[in-house]
């Protein structure tokens, strides 16, 4: 009884060694990032044939090549389009170098505030918040640069 209570822990403690426990996280890290990876080309499908019925029915309505939906919105949808490919992109990198790439992420970031400010209805928002998109874009860009500058170093 005392040989196998001695196993036991022993079993324990090299399950919950550095070693073991961190290749555990590694794996679970990896799992997750392909399910993430999985799900976000699901999103990229719907949306990519969300957008191409989008524009086949406002394309084939009469009058010929008007569009029903602004074209604003029409570029938001090819944005979050692109945004998810971007984040595809980052995990991807992820599961090659087992590192979060900040300049990928500064550039989706970019992206992302980008598309908010082309889409930006004044109608609807204050100008308050097209400043503070702009600021944020401001940020980003000076993000984006240092990191360039010290990546060239």
């Amino acid at each position: 009884m005392m040989k196998q209570l001695a196993r036991l822990v022993k079993g324990v403690r090299q399950l919950f060694g550095d070693e073991s426990f961190l290749g555990g996280i590694h794996k679970i890290e990896n799992l997750v990032s392909k399910i993430l990876s999985i799900a976000l080309i699901i999103v990229i499908l719907v949306s990519l044939y969300d957008l191409v019925i989008i524009l086949s029915t406002d394309l084939l309505k009469e009058p010929l090549g008007f569009f029903n939906k602004t074209l604003i919105e029409i570029f938001g949808l090819f944005l979050n389009i692109l945004i998810a490919l971007e984040l595809l992109e980052n995990i991807t990198a992820y599961l090659k170098k087992h590192i979060v790439q900040v300049e990928l992420v500064v550039v989706t970031a970019l992206i992302a505030v980008a598309r908010k400010i082309i889409i930006f209805d004044p109608k609807q928002y204050d100008k308050i918040d097209l400043i503070a998109l702009a600021v944020a874009s401001l940020a980003l860009a000076a993000s984006y640069w240092m990191i360039r500058k010290m990546n060239q170093k």
